[in-house]
């Protein structure tokens, strides 16, 4: 008998229960927990270790996203990105929002279903296989990688309203806690207001003078984590690292600040704040990757050089 598909799917039973109960902490542990079964299938020191089924995983999962994308292009709709686990698709104009969420809900029945059939006809067995509509994004962006056409692999932000309209930001600088919140709140404000079709140059040129001014001062914090003891950082000395070094005691994280002399510890800073760091360093690629789609840069915008916008 086998016991590892009777413990996956005891504990998909189980998210599903903390999904319905809308327990989001318990759900996400329980996801985590699930994920690890690939981890230690791929470790020689577990008792489970296969690294031919580890394999098998990953390459099990890249044939569920390529055949799913292949049959929604069948079915007459386009594919526009795909990651390890999610399909976005665009629907195009000329659908109200009830009618995205019944296409998308019937996407996901009929995908369930053809992939129930084909792996029966495949391979004789039982499939557990569930595809789910998740959201519909009213306006979506997904900022290209450097000198390409193709998106960067999970880095999104899109326009969803449920029932109030709100912004979803997926791995940009937005929701990256390592850097400041100056940058975060920039970015997040940018974005909603090209979504809602808001001006925008008047809002950068706003903080850019607000942050020389020293108005901003409080939301110039970095807060990074120390992965390892001090003195294991010998040959590459990050700028956290070396804020760390000043304090008299050590801790697991530490908040510091960009200065004339550069990175120093928020509670011992003893020079002036290097507002050029901050307006290069965070406003600036936190805008570029959207005024970009938007036919200008941070620097035509906020420059000296100002185009109307």
């Amino acid at each position: 008998g086998h016991i590892l598909p009777e413990i996956i799917a005891t504990l998909w039973q189980k998210r599903e229960e903390a999904k319905r109960r809308a327990d989001q902490p318990m759900s996400r542990a329980i996801k985590i927990i699930m994920n690890s079964f690939y981890g230690v299938l791929g470790t020689p020191a577990c008792r489970f270790y296969s690294p031919l089924l580890a394999s098998s995983i990953t390459r099990r999962g890249h044939e569920i996203m390529t055949r799913s994308r292949d049959w929604i292009h069948q079915q007459g709709w386009r594919v526009i990105y795909g990651d390890t686990d999610s399909l976005f698709v665009l629907l195009g104009d000329g659908h109200d929002t009830d009618a995205c969420r019944q296409i998308g809900t019937q996407l996901a029945s009929q995908l369930t279903a053809w992939w129930h059939h084909r792996v029966a006809e495949e391979h004789r067995v039982a499939c557990y296989l569930e595809m789910e509509f998740e959201v519909h994004y009213h306006k979506f962006f997904m900022p290209t990688l450097r000198g390409s056409e193709v998106g960067s692999a999970k880095r999104y932000a899109g326009l969803v309203r449920d029932p109030e309209w709100r912004v979803v930001v997926k791995g940009l600088e937005a929701v990256r806690s390592d850097w400041t919140p100056l940058a975060r709140g920039f970015q997040r404000e940018l974005l909603r207001r090209a979504f809602r079709g808001e001006p925008v140059a008047d809002y950068v040129r706003t903080v850019r003078a607000r942050l020389l001014a020293g108005r901003l001062d409080d939301k110039l914090v970095y807060r990074k984590r120390l992965r390892r003891a001090l003195q294991d950082y010998t040959r590459n000395v990050p700028p956290h690292v070396r804020a760390a070094r000043m304090l008299d005691v050590p801790v697991r994280e530490v908040a510091y600040v960009w200065t004339a002399r550069g990175p120093q510890p928020l509670s011992k800073r003893t020079s002036p704040l290097d507002y050029q760091h901050y307006l290069y360093r965070q406003l600036a690629p936190a805008a570029d990757s959207l005024l970009h789609c938007l036919g200008t840069s941070f620097e035509r915008v906020a420059g000296n050089q100002i185009n109307l916008f």
